[in-house]
């Protein structure tokens, strides 16, 4: 690109922020609709789950597919250094997801620049904000 087509970067500045904007008033926009489907849908949901504990079945043919009540228990903790001790003690760390703490990582990786864990990968690349004034 050549000096005579460059944008000035207020105007670009002033493009980007317009984009960001229409952006989060379209998300929200998609936030309310999907939340109003959502509640509709658990609300079938919790008719079928009634009906279906009342006739004490645990699936049931429609001529638009086979509804199944099931039970998913999902687990959390309140303690999550008493879970990690826990996990530690009992050779238990498939208890947890596979994912880095990337806020830990960089910490650990800037004062123990020699001591690289094997296997880990990092990608980096420059990002771009533009902050509003005030």
């Amino acid at each position: 690109m050549t000096t005579e087509e460059t944008i000035p970067m207020d105007r670009l500045a002033k493009v980007y922020l317009k984009i960001r904007n229409q952006i989060q008033m379209i998300t929200q926009d998609y936030e309310k609709q999907k939340a109003d489907l959502e509640t509709k849908k658990n609300e079938v949901a919790k008719a079928m789950r009634d009906q279906m504990k009342a006739l004490g079945v645990k699936s049931v043919n429609t001529e638009f597919g086979t509804v199944i009540m099931s039970v998913k228990t999902r687990y959390t903790t309140q303690d999550w250094d008493a879970f990690k001790d826990f996990c530690i003690k009992n050779k238990s760390i498939d208890f947890l997801e596979r994912r880095i703490a990337q806020g830990n990582m960089a910490k650990w990786l800037e004062t123990n620049p020699e001591e690289v864990p094997p296997g880990l990968n990092s990608d980096s690349e420059y990002a771009v904000t533009v902050r509003k004034p005030s």
